[in-house]
């Protein structure tokens, strides 16, 4: 019996665990993540066609497709979101009645700029810039969504020895 009560005790210890704290996240930019993945949802459920055109070393492939995962679609998107605590204040924020924008100059963040366009607090497009730089390879990626519309990704890099390489992928609403 004592056994038991002891193994019970313990049990309990060790399945306790601390309360998380859990103050209010707080979001110091326009929150790309959760936009996305609502996009995300929103499109999963509506399942749409879409033409998709893929270039990649200078030969092109088009496409009508429905996407089975739209949040792996859309996650240059997602990734792409700059409300990091290590990157508090490191953005101007320029707002214009519905254009909004996020530019940094910091070398060690990649996403240099993100301007959102809204309409009656309604997204109506997103672009993303993003740059990396080091003594190897440069890239450059240009992100652009419209929703309902369409989603453009374009990536140029150069990479010491291999020059330059380029990908781009466009699906269009249909």
């Amino acid at each position: 019996m004592k056994k038991y009560l002891v193994s019970l005790f313990l049990l309990q210890l060790f399945s306790c665990t601390p309360q998380e704290n859990k103050k209010a996240n707080t979001v110091a930019y326009f929150d790309l993540a959760g936009y996305f993945e609502q996009e995300a949802a929103r499109l999963q459920k509506g399942n749409p066609t879409i033409i998709k055109n893929v270039t990649a070393l200078a030969k092109a492939e088009q496409k009508a497709t429905k996407i089975t995962d739209w949040k792996t679609e859309l996650a240059s998107f997602s990734n792409a979101d700059i409300n990091k605590s290590s990157w508090k204040g490191e953005f101007i924020t320029t707002n214009n009645t519905g254009n909004i924008s996020y530019a940094t100059t910091n070398p060690k963040i990649p996403i240099k700029k993100i301007e959102i366009v809204s309409i009656n607090n309604k997204v109506k497009s997103v672009k993303i810039f993003k740059a990396t730089k080091n003594y190897l390879y440069t890239s450059k990626d240009t992100l652009i969504y419209y929703p309902d519309s369409l989603y453009f990704i374009q990536n140029l890099q150069n990479i010491k020895l291999l020059g330059d390489k380029k990908y781009q992928v466009t699906g269009k609403f249909k």
